[in-house]
């Protein structure tokens, strides 16, 4: 962990754009909440899981937004971990404009949260969402990565890109920012960092879409999506977030080194059968 950090508050990660989670260092599995504020209107990414609610809702008010402000909220897919607060999301934000967004292949699912809200699908609103400054949020569709409706969320402004489970990890030596740079490819050492002497961060990335992406022609696909695009800042549903261009360049092309994930990771390497 980064010790000059503090992790009690919402930590300001580019303009206007907060993290608003909170590390479990003996999950072994961090998720991330985000929340994107542009004058008084405030977008919330994957807003959590029921128990995360009343960490996350604390944080975005001590942004000093008001719940009431907050208009949209994105769900990259449909798993609990993003959507499983979103009745009590619902009931603090207490505004009729609100909508949900996801991708038609999630929202049946999302429907199951007991949502109110009227839900949005991406394609219906041009693949964006558009802040009354003309701040855009686009909306990347990488099907199968994990879910049939996956999709990422860029900030134009920031050059964030809120990749939802794509460069996540396992990560019990969870960082808030990632260590990894272009000397990782160098790196003979497969379990222990050289440098810092914790648990290799890319054996836990590399183990997490080994596991989770279902084949590489997904993955592939989603890459090469991701390198179209200007990007200072990676910040992934799980795991650690990846700033300055080095990082991100090491990070997508370690990703690239995969043969195989999914299905085909555990027949080959006769795993979970």
């Amino acid at each position: 962990m980064h010790k000059d950090i503090n992790y009690d508050d919402a930590i300001e990660i580019a303009d206007g754009v907060y993290w608003v989670g909170f590390p479990d260092l003996s999950a072994g599995f961090h998720c991330n909440v985000f929340i994107v504020i542009d004058n008084d209107e405030a977008v919330v990414i994957d807003s959590g899981s029921r128990n995360d609610f009343s960490t996350v809702m604390l944080k975005i008010m001590r942004t000093g937004t008001n719940p009431k402000n907050i208009k949209r909220l994105i769900y990259q897919h449909y798993d609990p971990d993003l959507c499983g607060n979103i009745p009590q999301m619902e009931a603090i934000i207490d505004n009729p404009e609100l909508e949900i967004i996801s991708h038609r292949m999630n929202n049946p699912f999302i429907k199951f949260y007991l949502v109110k809200s009227p839900i949005r699908c991406i394609e219906e609103i041009d693949h964006c969402f558009e802040f009354s400054s003309g701040r855009r949020l686009r909306f990347i569709f990488t099907p199968f990565c994990h879910a049939p409706g996956s999709f990422m969320t860029y900030d134009e402004k920031s050059k964030t890109l809120f990749s939802s489970d794509i460069f996540g990890a396992f990560d019990h030596n969870w960082s808030f920012y990632s260590e990894m740079s272009g000397r990782c490819f160098k790196c003979k050492t497969p379990t222990n960092c050289a440098v810092t002497g914790d648990k290799c961060q890319w054996s836990g990335m590399r183990e997490f879409h080994e596991r989770v992406m279902p084949s590489i022609g997904a993955l592939d696909y989603a890459l090469t999506k991701i390198e179209e695009l200007d990007i200072s800042l990676i910040a992934p549903q799980h795991g650690s977030m990846h700033r300055g261009a080095e990082s991100v360049e090491t990070v997508i092309k370690r990703l690239r080194s995969l043969r195989s994930v999914g299905f085909d990771y555990l027949i080959e390497e006769d795993k979970y059968l």
